[in-house]
């Protein structure tokens, strides 16, 4: 029996990237699947590949921080299939005016760059819970990240957001917990999307060097994340909720000085090497 026998996942920016690894992982599961994505067209692509693996998908065109595209998505899960038990809560897409220091950061970026980060957590939880209080319960999982645990410079509106979608997190699994409704947080590392991956064909060297900041020598694959959002999802985890899971190969766990001098050596050993930023 598939592990998601019977539930009704949406999984939001499930186009491509960690969204559309997860939105297979969860068909593959035996969920059905709606794909919220902004981009309909490479939406459908992945909806294909999951209907060519024998899976249930539908897709619906959604902008994640607009309040009517969100209820929509939910009321398009229910009326397709009648009910929902899943919500994966992940889209995002930065703006040149939402990179920067609070100096830099425009209040348009800030106010873009937020309601796409939590508002829309806030928004999508908001009609979801309803529909799955009416299913008997389910699992929420927001999609946070390493950011949110450590900063990096020059990034405001993604730290700010990344750290509050932990404290959302935690906040929503007090509320929800009496209803039956887990609601847990995933935080990545760098994970290499179809996107992404561009870049680094365009820079093995800084790649390999990228790597070498993680314990595991490698850095992440959309799988990787797809594959903590089953568990979390699934009966095996029944008893999680509130907890914000790091999938980061251990680029968190070490001593920054130790790491430093790792990293000073390697580039002496690899002269040639292109950093990435």
């Amino acid at each position: 029996m598939p592990r998601l026998a019977g539930q009704v996942a949406i999984v939001t920016g499930g186009a491509q990237g960690i969204g559309g690894a997860t939105a297979r992982r969860l068909a593959a599961e035996g969920a059905a699947v709606l794909i919220a994505d902004i981009d309909g067209e490479t939406a459908e692509r992945n909806a294909a590949a999951i209907r060519d693996a024998g899976g249930t998908v539908a897709t619906a065109v959604a902008d994640v921080a607009r309040h009517e595209d969100l209820r929509a998505m939910v009321d398009a899960a229910v009326g397709r299939w009648g009910k929902l038990t899943i919500l994966v809560n992940n889209a995002y897409a930065g703006t040149s005016d939402a990179r920067g220091s609070a100096v830099e950061v425009s209040e348009e970026g800030w106010d873009r760059g937020l309601a796409v980060l939590m508002k829309s957590i806030f928004l999508g939880v908001k009609h979801a819970v309803p529909a799955m209080e009416r299913a008997g319960g389910g699992a929420i999982v927001n999609i946070s990240s390493v950011h949110g645990l450590l900063m990096a410079p020059g990034s405001l509106v993604y730290e700010a957001g990344k750290s509050a979608v932990i404290g959302m997190t935690r906040q929503m699994a007090t509320d929800f917990g009496p209803r039956g409704i887990r609601v847990n947080a995933i935080c990545p590392g760098h994970i290499v999307t179809e996107r992404g991956r561009a870049r680094w064909d365009e820079n093995p060297s800084g790649l390999r060097f990228f790597e070498q900041q993680y314990p595991l020598r490698r850095v992440g694959r959309p799988d990787d994340i797809a594959n903590a959002v089953l568990f979390l999802c699934s009966e095996e985890a029944s008893f999680i909720t509130g907890h914000a899971l790091t999938v980061d190969g251990g680029l968190t766990i070490q001593l920054q000085e130790n790491l430093g001098v790792h990293l000073a050596r390697y580039i002496q050993e690899h002269p040639d090497t292109r950093l990435p930023y």
